[in-house]
């Protein structure tokens, strides 16, 4: 095998376009590791393990930008390489040093070559996201702090001096956003409407934008918040200021808050916060009655739920119109899936690239099957390693299986792995997957995993049920998509709650429990 690493100093590139470029060289045949990404020392560090010599790198630091491809020929390096130059670098560049003398060098140079911009998108190693987000803050800009690995303390410090100046901070760890039609980071084109999404969990966001669009509604923002901010650390200091924002847009009609289990007095103190306009807060994993207990009443406009599809049917009830029945055909799918499956088969995997989805999918699995294990589990008895006949839904998203490779919304190659293994499995019954679409995802997930899926599922192995995140205006096509895994012989599903209850329908071999309520 030969290798390469190519520094290209005092280069900065977003995470994403760095994915995209890993993504890009990774394609390439004959290309064993390729991987694009900003020296830090925890890169560095990855770019160790897998092989490559410290002096391929000497004298990098968390400035530089360096691109590592091990492959079977020089020629083979060097295609690859080519390839992730021309991903990453704007075409007609002369390359990254070009790139780099052209581009602004801090928040105020940002601010000069830009002057009406409004929000500033943060995205750099955690170690430094901190700064970058109060120069911007200083420059009066709102900010999508992409970054994570930033400290609870420092994200309370920002929230607060944001909460100060009338200024929004979205994050740490916020992938999503949109505000006024504008999409940020990993976002789903929706059409304009009338129901504000404000979500401290980022592939929940987008579910309850997408499903806003395809039921006809439409979204006028969609503030993302990271996930602590409804902790008892930060104590919900963006969401007051997202609602108190979002009570004087006048695009806006109904906000929908989403959140995996928030800290119960935060949760009673932000919305009792909301006033002056419909708010649904769908609380996944919370029973509604412990932030409501012993007789406290929920304030006058607030309604509560417990998923995100039902977050979605109550806010378009607030406006007098009704869901559409996420269930219509889902029964004689799971029937006609479930009328050859071996008795044999008894075991559920979830293969999960959205964190958010997977958690909701660990909640109501657990009401239909039991105890679910995961990497990420509701109950902190059920993680990993499974014991042997154990269900498992797994969310690959997380850094224990990203390290060193691409996220799987961008590259499905890591899910690829488990799905054949899982798919080699006698004893797994059905395997489900999330496949989420929009901005910043793979640009056809479906010509990638749909293959597998329709080899499995014809070579008589289990059952696969898969939900699309996504509109039909997202670049992938929504309905596209869900034609692909259709004719693999997949159970195609409305909602992810749907589909987390179709997988578990296939393990009981019970269609009706499809039609559960979440």
């Amino acid at each position: 095998m030969k290798h390469r690493v190519t520094v290209y100093r005092d280069t900065y590139l977003d995470s994403v376009v760095q994915l995209s470029g890993t993504r890009t060289m990774r394609a390439v045949d004959g290309v064993e590791w390729a991987s694009a990404a900003m020296a830090t020392p925890a890169n560095l560090e990855t770019l160790g393990s897998a092989g490559f010599d410290a002096a391929d790198w000497d004298g990098a630091g968390a400035g530089d930008l360096f691109i590592a491809v091990r492959g079977e020929s020089d020629e083979v390096v060097a295609e690859a390489v080519a390839a992730g130059e021309k991903a990453m670098f704007a075409p007609g560049s002369g390359g990254a040093a070009d790139t780099a003398r052209r581009s602004a060098r801090s928040v105020r140079e940002a601010c000069e070559l830009a002057p009406d911009s409004s929000v500033a998108v943060v995205s750099v190693p955690g170690d430094y996201a901190a700064l970058e987000a109060h120069q911007a803050l200083t420059a009066g800009l709102h900010v999508l702090l992409f970054s994570d690995n930033v400290s609870v303390e420092a994200e309370v410090d920002l929230k607060e001096r944001a909460a100060g100046l009338g200024l929004l901070l979205m994050g740490p760890g916020a992938g999503t956003a949109m505000l006024g039609g504008t999409c940020l980071g990993f976002a789903n084109v929706v059409t304009p409407g009338p129901v504000a999404v404000v979500a401290a969990a980022g592939t929940g966001a987008q579910e309850a934008a997408s499903l806003l669009d395809r039921w006809g509604v439409g979204v006028s923002h969609v503030i993302g918040l990271g996930g602590r901010d409804l902790s008892a650390a930060v104590g919900g200091i963006m969401a007051r200021t997202a609602l108190m924002a979002l009570r004087d847009d006048d695009a806006t009609e109904v906000v929908l808050l989403v959140s995996k289990p928030p800290d119960v007095d935060v949760a009673r103190s932000v919305l009792a916060a909301a006033s002056g306009k419909p708010v649904v807060a769908a609380l996944i994993g919370l029973d509604p009655t412990e932030i409501y207990a012993g007789g406290t009443d929920v304030p006058e406009g607030v309604t509560l739920a417990g998923s995100l599809e039902t977050g979605v049917v109550r806010a378009l009830e607030s406006l007098g119109r009704t869901a559409p029945d996420p269930t219509d055909g889902l029964r004689e799918a799971v029937a006609a899936a479930v009328a050859e499956l071996p008795e044999s088969r008894t075991l559920l995997r979830g293969l999960y690239s959205g964190g958010t989805l997977c958690y909701e999918a660990l909640v109501i699995l657990a009401g239909a099957l039991g105890d679910v294990h995961s990497n990420t589990p509701v109950d902190s008895a059920l993680g990993l390693p499974a014991p042997a006949g154990a269900h498992s839904c797994l969310d690959l998203g997380e850094e224990e299986y990203t390290l060193g490779r691409p996220h799987p919304m961008i590259d499905p190659e890591a899910r690829l792995e488990w799905l054949r293994s899982d798919g080699a499995d006698p004893d797994v019954a059905v395997i489900v997957l999330d496949v989420v679409l929009g901005h910043g995802s793979h640009p056809d997930p479906a010509g990638e995993l749909a293959p597998v899926c329709a080899d499995i599922i014809a070579g008589g192995g289990p059952r696969i049920v898969v939900y699309v995140l996504g509109t039909d205006q997202d670049p992938q096509g929504f309905e596209a998509q869900r034609r692909v895994f259709t004719e693999a012989g997949c159970v195609v599903t409305d909602t992810a709650a749907r589909a987390a209850l179709a997988a578990a329908a296939i393990v009981r071999r019970d269609p009706d429990l499809v039609g559960r309520p979440v």
